[in-house]
């Protein structure tokens, strides 16, 4: 089964618990199975820095959902437990962002993968690092 690796974060209401739930959701998912998980890290806001500091994690899931439909799963779950998006970079309930699909290579409208920003951001890639060194290493090498 294909493994994807996620990255989580929260910056209002209660991040620690936004994650957690966001993960018992996603374990929950008939065709998703969460087989990692990193520890919560505290971040500096990133593009836009005038919000509180955000949670953030990563996940390891195996899934028999293709890219886009595992990312549907995740919009959903953002969805399902109060995501407004109001603005880009905002304050968050809950974000849930796909950033790697085994090692498939793809640029949609829809869907980048990796995840185009992924390798610039020490937030995503911190808690990469400590499930899958290796992905966090990939994901870098496509950027050169």
């Amino acid at each position: 089964m294909p493994t994807a690796w996620l990255s989580l974060g929260a910056n209002i209401g209660d991040p620690a618990e936004q994650l957690s739930e966001a993960i018992r959701r996603l374990d929950k998912h008939a065709n998703i199975r969460v087989t990692a998980q990193s520890r919560v890290i505290r971040t500096k806001a990133w593009g836009k820095t005038d919000q509180p500091d955000f949670a953030n994690m990563a996940a390891a899931v195996e899934t028999d959902l293709l890219p886009i439909d595992l990312l549907h799963a995740c919009l959903d779950i953002e969805r399902d437990m109060g995501r407004v998006r109001h603005e880009v970079w905002g304050p968050r309930l809950i974000d849930i962002d796909l950033i790697a699909y085994d090692r498939v290579e793809m640029d949609t409208t829809k869907l980048i993968l990796p995840h185009r920003f992924a390798h610039e951001r020490d937030f995503v890639l911190d808690p990469l690092r400590e499930i899958s060194p290796e992905t966090a290493d990939w994901i870098i090498q496509r950027q050169d």
